[in-house]
């Protein structure tokens, strides 16, 4: 009866073993539908895709922060503005540098004409501005590259987690019809790789939605101050022109 008893409680060790390793994550994902596994290999994309984003991002608002800063230590420094557009007017670094140096030469071309009557005052005046907000539009446009990307991933991947979640709750279920056995070594793999698809899902989306909301605001913020410093300038050019 001992012997009997022993053997008889083999199996149920082996059975937990077995569950135990189908329950891993790359059992989950080895054991998983085809859809399930499109699903997955979609999200890890996705999220592999997103952080690259990010670190990007990161990467290009410290510096233009960075390098903002330092145009404006040297602009405010008192040096003429002629000596600083010599100075970077051949390679300029960051997006405030680049509006000062589409406006400088615009003003460059209309400071040596004979401006004299108002009309041409406003003119001039009015094409310096649109070349400073051609300048910072386009600036800012290269710095939204990839935003539309995270968007998409914080707004798509739970409902795509939640696809394959679904999905593998179906076939869990037609396979407990099949096998009519509704013990929990079963039914646990099926619902495990389900659930595995939506916390794909959420994993890729997080990281995203914050990451897009911290760098919208960061760049509306770069955005704002290239803005004052844009205004700031044309009115100092706008005075020079009417002092001509």
């Amino acid at each position: 009866m001992a012997t009997e008893t022993t053997n008889s409680a083999l199996p149920e060790t082996t059975n937990l073993v077995l569950s135990d390793q189908e329950l891993s994550i790359w059992g989950l994902f080895l054991d998983a539908d085809i859809i399930v596994k499109l699903v997955i290999l979609m999200l890890i994309v996705a999220s592999i895709w997103s952080w690259s984003i990010i670190i990007d991002k990161v990467r290009t608002l410290r510096t233009q922060n960075a390098l903002a800063d330092e145009f404006e230590d040297l602009f405010w420094s008192g040096e003429h503005i002629d000596r600083i557009y010599d100075r970077i007017g051949g390679q300029p670094d960051g997006i405030m540098a680049n509006v000062f140096v589409a406006a400088m030469r615009e003003w460059r071309r209309v400071s040596g004409k004979a401006v004299r009557q108002p009309g041409q005052i406003m003119s001039s005046s009015n094409r310096i501005d649109r070349n400073m907000e051609v300048t910072i539009s386009r600036e800012i446009e290269v710095m939204e590259k990839g935003m539309t990307f995270l968007a998409s991933v914080g707004s798509v991947a739970p409902f795509v987690g939640l696809f394959g979640t679904v999905w593998g709750i179906m076939n869990s279920f037609q396979a407990i019809a099949m096998s009519k056995n509704t013990s929990l070594a079963v039914v646990a793999p099926g619902i495990a790789e389900a659930l595995f698809a939506t916390a794909l899902g959420l994993v890729a989306a997080i990281p995203a939605v914050i990451a897009y909301n911290r760098f919208n605001a960061r760049i509306d913020a770069l955005g704002a101050r290239v803005d004052r410093f844009s205004s700031e300038f044309s009115s100092m050019l706008s005075r020079q022109l009417e002092e001509e």
